[in-house]
């Protein structure tokens, strides 16, 4: 049964992007990209402040279908290496059009920067032109960063040297993650298949995972706190010179979210550790019949709960029924992801482990990736994903400049068809022991969303305010972690010296820094909005798709307004957190 469980699962086929690597169609369009750029350069520069609205907002439609094509590109480049990264070729070919694509959009450059020195007042007139107007979602974006803007100069150079510095030090952890492998009881395993042992049915299991995890992490410790150490190096200097005032700032601009709203969260969060987690855990060890868990039970799975594996057939007709009962339209998108084979599914050597949903261009669709293994959670990364990339499809039409949503919105959608998921699983039980272990499950995922991330928060800004008075060594960010760790987990679980090391295998880190709030963010932003669609279900369905049709063209609160909640309000994280509290008020009843 766990054999056939996990046969034939869906792998992507990246044609609708390129017919391959080295295709003629792909070596055309990077010709043709090269070409547009330099024209585009050769037409507009030193020209943009002179422009008149008409003529701007034709300049930024020319601007927007070069920057679809390379889109098409650098994904097709992306995607193809993530499930190779074991491969010289495809690493090869990857760097290859990494640098190709900086080389090009270095003669884009000008563009934005030029648009920037635009003053306001003669800016808003041609906002007049109904071309320009169109675009002005993207041009408000642009313009928050004026500040932060260097000469041309220091711009170019700073873009010229991303390949080599920031994109090869992710290149190397990619690699070096993708590379490492675990002995579990004769076995040799890649770090998602570890990792996934430590939710086995098996106490022993999970002890030996953990055991391989902390050994090859110990041995890696250095490698891997040189790479943070110089990316957060990296930040500090590029920081400083943009005058960003925290190292978070660039981020939060770049979500569209207020510092204020984002520290009212972390502050929220933290303050409801001892009834969220530090009570969940006690529970958990209560139930297993300790005091304190080992830190490698953390996921462990109850003893009441079914390890049979789930069959990818069934993962996916769950999900697709749970997005139809709430809206067909979305259910109708979501089926296309598995009719037209755009997931990834099977765990493989070389492949990136994880999930995410990678959304491509505009004018071609998203692709999901997941490292599926049957398992419950698996179910509900599905839906996760799944909503990620019928968000993305929904905002496509905005365009290559609109469509992306800032990353606190990104999450939205993601957590609600995980909550739509989880609820019609539930709905589907009268078994008191059954509505145990789900709720459980449940609640293990939102603390891993809202507590777990904030604490990675916690982790990144010790780490990046530490880093300004000099490097810190294995043993320090170790130090680090086990703090932030024991502060938000609490006292039943037992994190040991083996436990310190845990840190290095953590992307966001290092792809994407200060991210990780977005996910706690995400979170309590949909449970009170499933709480408002419990509360007055007609007419939500509408509105919720609206949001997602939005993309990129409004910030959080024009998008939360039709729904009565506002961010920015202190009592919006309370609501959202008091549903992880009640679910946990249930799991006591429940004993």
């Amino acid at each position: 049964m766990a054999e056939s469980a996990l046969r034939d699962l869906p792998e992507w086929d990246l044609t609708d992007l390129y017919p391959g690597p080295e295709s003629a169609e792909l070596k055309a369009d990077l010709a043709d990209l090269e070409e547009r750029a330099k024209a585009f350069e050769e037409i507009f520069q030193g020209r943009i402040g002179a422009l008149d609205g008409d003529r701007l907002g034709e300049a930024v439609a020319t601007y927007e279908a070069i920057e679809e094509l390379a889109g098409r590109i650098g994904s097709f480049s992306g995607l193809y290496y993530v499930t190779r990264l074991d491969d010289t070729e495809a690493a090869r070919f990857s760097q290859g059009i990494q640098e190709a694509l900086t080389d090009i959009s270095a003669h884009l450059l000008f563009f934005t920067l030029e648009i920037n020195r635009i003053p306001d007042d003669a800016f808003a007139a041609r906002l007049a032109s109904p071309a320009l107007a169109h675009y002005r979602p993207w041009l408000e974006e642009v313009r928050l960063f004026r500040e932060h803007q260097l000469s041309d100069e220091a711009e170019h150079l700073l873009h010229d040297k991303s390949v080599a510095g920031r994109g090869a030090w992710m290149r190397l952890f990619d690699e070096t993650i993708a590379g490492l492998r675990f002995t579990v009881d004769g076995e040799t395993l890649t770090e998602e298949q570890t990792l996934s042992l430590l939710s086995d049915k098996s106490p022993d299991r999970r002890r030996k995972a953990a055991e391989a995890l902390t050994e090859v992490f110990g041995r890696n410790a250095r490698l891997f706190a040189l790479i943070t150490n110089t990316l957060v190096k990296d930040k500090e200097v590029e920081d400083r010179w943009r005058k960003y005032p925290t190292p978070a700032a660039a981020r939060n601009l770049a979500n569209q979210v207020e510092g204020e709203v984002v520290d009212a969260l972390v502050s929220a969060v933290r303050d409801a550790y001892p009834r969220l987690s530090h009570r969940y855990y006690a529970l958990k060890a209560k139930w297993f019949g300790v005091e304190k868990m080992p830190f490698w039970d953390r996921n462990a799975p109850l003893p009441e709960q079914d390890d049979a594996l789930i069959p990818w057939s069934a993962a996916t007709s769950t999900v697709i029924e749970a997005y139809g009962a709430f809206s067909p339209r979305l259910a109708e998108v979501g089926e296309k992801f598995f009719a037209n084979r755009w997931i990834d599914a099977p765990v493989k050597p070389g492949k990136q482990g994880g999930a995410f949903a990678h959304p491509t261009v505009p004018s071609a669709h998203p692709y999901l990736l997941l490292n599926y293994q049957g398992k419950t959670r698996d179910v509900t990364t599905l839906a996760h994903e799944l909503g990620h990339g019928v968000h993305q499809v929904l905002a496509g039409p905005r365009g290559a400049l609109m469509a992306d949503t800032p990353l606190t919105l990104a999450e939205t959608a993601s957590v609600f068809g995980e909550m739509l998921t989880f609820q019609a699983m539930l709905a589907q039980t009268d078994d008191p022991v059954r509505r145990k272990v789900m709720l459980a499950g449940k609640v293990e995922d939102m603390l891993n969303t809202v507590v777990r991330q904030i604490a990675f928060h916690s982790f990144e800004e010790k780490v990046h305010a530490e880093r300004r008075g000099g490097e810190l060594t294995p043993q320090r960010l170790g130090d680090i972690w086990l703090q932030v760790q024991a502060e938000s987990l609490g006292p039943a679980l037992e994190l040991t010296d083996a436990y310190r090391n845990y840190w290095c295998y953590i992307p966001h880190f290092v792809h994407t820094p200060f991210y990780v709030y977005a996910y706690a963010f995400g979170d309590c932003l949909v449970n009170s909005l499933y709480a408002v669609y419990q509360q007055t279900p007609a007419g939500f369905e509408d509105k919720y798709l609206d949001m997602l049709r939005a993309g990129g063209t409004k910030r959080h609160k024009a998008l939360l307004a039709p729904f009565g909640l506002d961010a920015s309000d202190p009592a919006f994280w309370q609501k959202g957190l008091s549903v992880i509290s009640g679910m946990i008020d249930e799991l006591e009843r429940l004993g």
